[in-house]
């Protein structure tokens, strides 16, 4: 089964919830963490990782949070989760740390190694503003299901 970790899913999600406030000012961690239902502690690890790439910004102080670096159509999902996991690797013989040696005469690296290409390029096009634009054009409202079970619309 190929997955995501959650590191990269919470990662997204709270680049969704900074994005969403792109025109409004800084978003607190604790925002993000309550809509997402995600630990601030691990947000925290999360979102300075981003910080320090440059994806996004903090700002000190009063009205403080977190604002994205560039406008929401600038930032791909592919940079955010290559940022926090590196690059796409669906199978062991396409990471970069692990190679393999039967690269030359395997049957099935050109398979894995295109579908991979096709994850990324998908991924690299898809950007923050899309989400955004899919969560408003569906008129749906975002549901987060709690750690309990709990559903709870925002």
């Amino acid at each position: 089964m190929l997955r995501l970790s959650t590191k990269c899913q919470y990662g997204v999600r709270a680049m969704f919830e900074i994005a969403k406030g792109y025109n409004s000012g800084p978003v607190t961690i604790k925002e993000i963490s309550e809509k997402q239902d995600v630990s601030v502690a691990y947000l925290e690890q999360i979102l300075n990782q981003l910080r320090k790439a440059g994806i996004i910004k903090s700002v000190k102080g009063p009205g403080g949070g977190y604002i994205l670096d560039k406008e929401p159509g600038s930032i791909s999902i592919g940079a955010i989760l290559r940022e926090l996991e590196g690059p796409v690797a669906i199978t062991s013989c396409l990471d970069p740390k692990e190679g393999c040696i039967r690269v030359e005469g395997c049957v099935t690296h050109l398979l894995w190694k295109s579908l991979g290409e096709k994850i990324e390029a998908f991924l690299d096009n898809m950007t923050l503003q899309d989400l955004i634009n899919g969560s408003e054009s569906r008129g749906e409202q975002l549901i987060t299901i709690t750690r309990k079970g709990k559903r709870i619309r925002k």
